[in-house]
């Protein structure tokens, strides 16, 4: 018993001056810190050479691989940001029917990771601190009847990719030549979907056309 109760006060003072020391930032962070904006693009193309664009009226919703449509406010908010820099760029808004220099497609993309753990081996791991001993019954071992637990990280993410449509016939495939992706906190919101999407075009000066 004084082992285990040395053992214990031990792992306390530890713990103690773990909490004291260390910083965990990504907890103190708030919705704005917390986003990341990422941007390509393919290095060869001049955008200097596109005159128009079309844009999807409605998003992509992408879940683990299938792929529905749907505009909702957030939906709306967001294509109307792309529009509206798109614009700033010196992009003209066109149908597809009138045959467009680019197409621009809006994703909301949703990826669920599934994990499993092993009670099994967490116990086996804590089996020295907390042995049967403890509670009066020596020789016995710990016996975990379920086994496995099974967790699930779902995590959003909004795309906006760039398609090359003038030069499509040239090489029987329509290429990516620019796409943005917006990761982090509270981004599926009508409010900040200027602001999100303007964050990805400030970070991509070389898209001006004129």
């Amino acid at each position: 018993m004084k082992k285990i109760l040395s053992l214990l006060s031990g792992l306390a003072s530890i713990a103690i001056i773990y909490s004291g020391c260390a910083k965990e930032p990504l907890n103190n962070l708030n919705s704005d810190e917390s986003r990341i904006y990422i941007t390509d693009h393919d290095s060869t193309v001049s955008f200097s050479n596109y005159k128009t664009y079309s844009i999807s009226d409605s998003v992509a919703i992408i879940d683990n691989g299938n792929s529905t449509m749907r505009l909702n406010e957030v939906d709306s908010a967001y294509i109307n940001a792309v529009k509206k820099y798109m614009s700033q760029e010196g992009y003209t808004l066109v149908t597809k029917e009138q045959n467009p220099d680019l197409g621009v497609n809006v994703s909301h993309i949703i990826s669920t990771t599934t994990g499993v753990i092993s009670y099994g081996d967490y116990w086996n791991y804590y089996d020295g601190y907390w042995n049967p001993y403890y509670w009066g019954y020596p020789g016995y071992g710990y016996y975990i009847p379920y086994g496995y637990g099974v967790y699930q990280i779902k995590e959003g993410a909004i795309a906006v990719d760039i398609l090359d449509l003038k030069n499509v016939s040239a090489n029987n495939k329509i290429n990516v030549i620019w796409t943005g992706l917006i990761r982090g906190s509270g981004i599926f919101d009508t409010s900040i979907a200027d602001s999100q999407v303007k964050a990805l075009f400030d970070q991509s000066t070389y898209l001006k056309t004129n």
